[in-house]
């Protein structure tokens, strides 16, 4: 396959046509990833989440520079809102990452949600693919930044940043979501704000108090804006990474991961598969329709749509 061929090179333009494709869920995207598939697995996945206005992306770009200086290929993969007009991703990250704009040897695709919950774009994952075939050896992800919906990161990433602040009451709301619990890493971003230690402090009380199995977690103080904190998030996943890789840990998640990928492509197929099979929404319509007149209960009228696609 050409574009594979191309892809394994490494050239920005190819791994953006190959993007393009599988993010738009062409045949051809498909065909690729399977073409792709025997070079996947070499690169490290690391999810960066948390509140919007946290600092996402500003740490990506730094991080970004902080791997390159060391010799590592990253990449970026930053999932935007949906445009309302154009359904593209409003590309509102482009514009904070000023290093990576300005050096060109990092590449950044920004994905639409496209209505996908969960913080993430349904083919974020096969962007990923494309990307550690084309030989990136870090791909960064950045979640759209939603609060509760950030979960599926856990799902796609070797390895999850959470990033809070201290001004803003972040802590109280990760709680609640459940934000922390996906947690690998925990970034207190603008720690020259007042407030940054007792925020640490507060943080590591609640732990102890509610989340026990959190009580270790690392927590790292940065200033992103000041480049101040990087290498020392650098280091902290180089050794979580290590320590993982050791003990069988990072192998055995990324098995479950892969569980959970190919059961949701799976359900994704099916639900396609389920309205294609019963000509679409015309047929939704009348199948309402007799469950409103009373004809069928909405479990015997959805019973029998799936009964005829299956046929």
């Amino acid at each position: 396959m050409p574009l594979a061929d191309e892809v394994l090179k490494g050239g920005f333009l190819a791994v953006s046509k190959a993007i393009s494709l599988v993010e738009n869920e062409a045949v051809e995207g498909r065909d690729l990833l399977d073409a792709l598939s025997p070079r996947v697995g070499a690169a490290l996945r690391v999810g960066i989440t948390g509140p919007p206005g946290v600092g996402k992306s500003t740490t990506i770009d730094e991080l970004a520079s902080a791997f390159r200086r060391r010799g590592d290929k990253p990449a970026i993969l930053a999932v935007d809102p949906t445009s309302p007009f154009t359904g593209g991703a409003l590309l509102g990250d482009r514009i904070r990452m000023v290093k990576t704009a300005e050096g060109g040897t990092v590449f950044m695709r920004s994905m639409a949600t496209r209505g996908t919950g969960g913080g993430l774009s349904r083919a974020t994952q096969d962007a990923a693919d494309v990307l550690d075939a084309a030989g990136f050896s870090v791909i960064l992800i950045e979640t759209v930044g939603v609060g509760q919906s950030e979960i599926e990161v856990s799902r796609a990433a070797d390895v999850v940043v959470v990033m809070l602040s201290p001004e803003s009451g972040d802590g109280i709301q990760a709680l609640k979501s459940g934000l922390l619990e996906i947690a690998d890493l925990l970034v207190i971003n603008k720690a020259d704000r007042p407030g940054a230690e007792r925020f640490e402090q507060d943080l590591r009380t609640a732990f102890e108090l509610g989340l026990r199995a959190r009580r270790d977690l690392p927590i790292l103080l940065t200033q992103a804006v000041h480049a101040k904190g990087t290498a020392e998030l650098v280091v902290a996943l180089d050794a979580l990474v290590a320590s993982r890789r050791a003990s069988g840990a990072f192998e055995e998640r990324r098995r479950k991961n892969m569980e959970s990928r190919v059961r949701q492509i799976a359900e994704f197929l099916v639900r396609k598969s389920l309205w294609a099979a019963n000509g679409g929404g015309s047929r939704i319509e009348a199948t309402a329709r007799r469950v409103l007149s009373g004809e069928q209960s909405p479990y015997r009228a959805a019973q029998q749509l799936v009964r005829e696609a299956l046929q």
